[in-house]
């Protein structure tokens, strides 16, 4: 089989993989026969599941601009998955040419295609990282070229946690980054929770259970949980489409199966 020329050598396309299903849910072409598969069979058993993704997306560019907004001038970006329309750094050097961002996902299609995007962008890049290594993404010389922890930066962390096992500690995780932010500092996440059709969406669990990155469900209070060096901002942890809706979307039906809020770094960190 001869792969598209953006597919980096030695990338597993037997195999569904969580970005590019992402992707292909979002409307990307940098996704495979096997994600797309993945995909349409989500679909078949819990219909509706991939608009999810849309409304992560949406929820996402809400989080970039009131961050932005409140003078946040970097963002740090971990699970950013394959560049889509939208992007952080398209939103935030909008408002400020040299706005600074770092791409961080643990798939080498994301990484490379992201990389390309960004080669005449002085103050984007992306780096493969895998969250459950927290250290290793603080410490990358790439990141530190453009991430200045000892100025407030918005690290985000959308539909990522929940394939981050309980024994990878999501909160241990979450504190090292609260340890690693300065003063000002903010964190933008998103999480799936229980669904009213939980049949459903244990039948996607169980799908996802196929794959490298299988999928935790945890309940709102389980997520508030996990964000101990980070104080939760009004209107805290609620269903994505209820954080700061734009409004020519109150018409759209709204999204209870994932929560999401904006954090702030706790006075004690």
């Amino acid at each position: 089989m001869v792969l598209p020329e953006w597919v980096p050598d030695g990338v597993d396309i037997t195999t569904p993989n969580a970005a590019r299903v992402y992707d292909y849910a979002l409307g990307g072409f940098h996704n495979f026969e096997v994600d797309r598969r993945f995909a349409d069979e989500a679909e078949r058993v819990w219909p509706g599941v991939l608009q999810l993704a849309h409304d992560n997306r949406a929820f996402l560019g809400r989080a970039v601009r009131w961050l932005a907004g409140r003078g946040i001038r970097q963002f740090l970006d971990i699970g950013s998955g394959i560049p889509t329309l939208g992007n952080v750094h398209e939103v935030v050097q909008c408002a400020t040419a040299d706005a600074r961002v770092v791409y961080v996902d643990i798939d080498p299609v994301a990484v490379a295609h992201s990389r390309r995007i960004l080669a005449d962008n002085r103050y984007a890049t992306a780096v493969q990282g895998d969250l459950r290594q927290p250290q290793d993404i603080l410490g990358h010389l790439e990141v530190l070229d453009l991430i200045d922890f000892s100025e407030p930066v918005g690290v985000l962390m959308v539909a990522v946690l929940h394939f981050i096992d309980d024994a990878d500690d999501p909160a241990g995780i979450l504190q090292q980054f609260a340890d690693a932010a300065a003063a000002g500092s903010h964190l933008a996440v998103s999480h799936a929770v229980p669904a009213v059709n939980a049949p459903a969406q244990e039948n996607v669990r169980q799908l996802y259970q196929r794959t490298p990155t299988s999928l935790r469900i945890r309940t709102p209070a389980q997520v508030a949980g996990l964000l101990g060096g980070w104080q939760v901002l009004e209107p805290g942890l609620v269903p994505i489409s209820d954080w700061h809706p734009d409004p020519e979307d109150a018409d759209e039906p709204p999204q209870r199966s994932a929560v999401g809020g904006v954090a702030r770094r706790s006075a004690t960190g």
